[in-house]
């Protein structure tokens, strides 16, 4: 008898996928404002949800609102204790921000430090981002 070879080559196994970034990281300010918002918040909270919008003087703004629930599409960030829900179109401009909160006399807000920021409007309402270049 004769054997027909069918050609193929056993498969290698699949290369072990590499570990995703983290898309945000948290001050221990931010972490702990956000502890007290979503502690004091009218209804159930299980994070902010943070992402970016076209608008402003220089093309985008930072968003950040209450999070009711995790959207399946959510990128979910675990950090000193709090979530952040980063909308998934965002993720490539948010990559690799820290987010922080500065309080003063006359102010009090979250501050984005973030990488791929190119510029920011004078009244620093709005930023111009650029998505984060991606090695792989």
């Amino acid at each position: 008898m004769t054997q027909i070879s069918s050609g193929s080559t056993p498969a290698s196994p699949p290369k072990p996928r590499r570990p995703r970034p983290q898309v945000m990281r948290l001050t221990d300010a931010a972490a702990q404002r956000i502890s007290e918002l979503t502690s004091r918040a009218d209804s159930e909270i299980v994070g902010l949800r943070v992402g970016v919008k076209n608008g402003g003087c220089a093309g985008q703004s930072y968003t950040v609102e209450y999070a009711h629930d995790i959207r399946p599409t959510d990128e979910v960030v675990e950090d000193k204790g709090v979530k952040i829900l980063v909308d998934p179109k965002a993720v490539l401009f948010l990559l690799g921000t820290e987010m922080d909160y500065k309080a003063d006399k006359m102010q009090a807000q979250f501050v984005f430090n973030n990488p791929n920021q190119i510029s920011a409007c004078g009244c620093g309402e709005s930023v111009e981002l650029r998505p984060a270049k991606i090695d792989g």
